[in-house]
């Protein structure tokens, strides 16, 4: 069986009603890779706005392994220092990692944030040496399409990541940076200029088995959808 731990912040986690890119991918990979697939975690709860926190399970469909290591409010900061327990006690094989909006609006500039891109990676490893893992740059929302410097903030940090990559990867835990979702635009495919509706979910899951097929020949092309 091959596991997943998907890793984020608010764009993972998802809020009550909804299905997540998490369902949409497992969805994707059910069907495409061949063989039996596994989402796994620490947690599984959606984040309900009303309670203020992450204390639902009403998921739009909640009949998929809902494991995860995501979080409202988290970055790679929160999670560098929780990587390597969750990775010992549920053995992914794969990490799906989408972080660092969070990190660059309220806690770190781009050159700390990587920095703790290298941190999150040597913890992993640290406690798996074969760990695999797939990186999604950080996507732009509203505030950088109003905030000049924020804006500068997420493409330096999306250079530096991408060069945090290139430096990491190893043939026994190799890393991937993933493309950008593939024609996302915050009016068609956030709710909120940050978070994703049904569209946006499935650019985000299809950005991931992309990279994973391009690079590693897991699955296949994915069968975009909106509903």
């Amino acid at each position: 069986m091959l596991k997943f731990m998907p890793v984020g912040d608010s764009m993972t986690i998802g809020s009550a009603g909804e299905h997540t890119w998490r369902y949409r991918l497992w969805q994707h990979l059910c069907v495409a890779y061949g063989g039996p697939v596994a989402f796994v975690g620490p947690r599984e709860t959606l984040y309900d706005k009303q309670a203020d926190a992450p204390t639902s399970l009403a998921y739009a469909d909640p009949g998929f392994p809902r494991g995860h290591l995501a979080g409202w409010g988290e970055g790679w900061l929160h999670m560098a220092p929780l990587i390597g327990d969750a990775v010992r006690a549920h053995r992914p094989d794969v990490l799906l990692v989408s972080l660092g909006l969070i990190d660059l609006g309220f806690y770190t500039n781009a050159e700390q944030t990587a920095e703790n891109v290298r941190a999150f990676v040597a913890g992993a490893r640290e406690a798996d040496p074969r760990i695999r893992m797939v990186l999604l740059p950080v996507i732009p929302n509203i505030r950088a399409a109003a905030d000049a410097p924020f804006a500068e903030q997420v493409e330096r940090f999306n250079v530096l990541l991408a060069k945090a990559v290139a430096d990491l990867d190893e043939p026994r835990s190799p890393l991937l940076l993933a493309s950008p979702p593939e024609g996302y635009d915050l009016d068609t495919d956030t709710y909120d200029g940050t978070h994703p509706n049904a569209r946006g979910e499935h650019l985000i899951a299809e950005a991931f088995a992309g990279a994973m097929r391009e690079a590693w020949g897991v699955g296949q092309a994915y069968a975009a959808g909106t509903s």
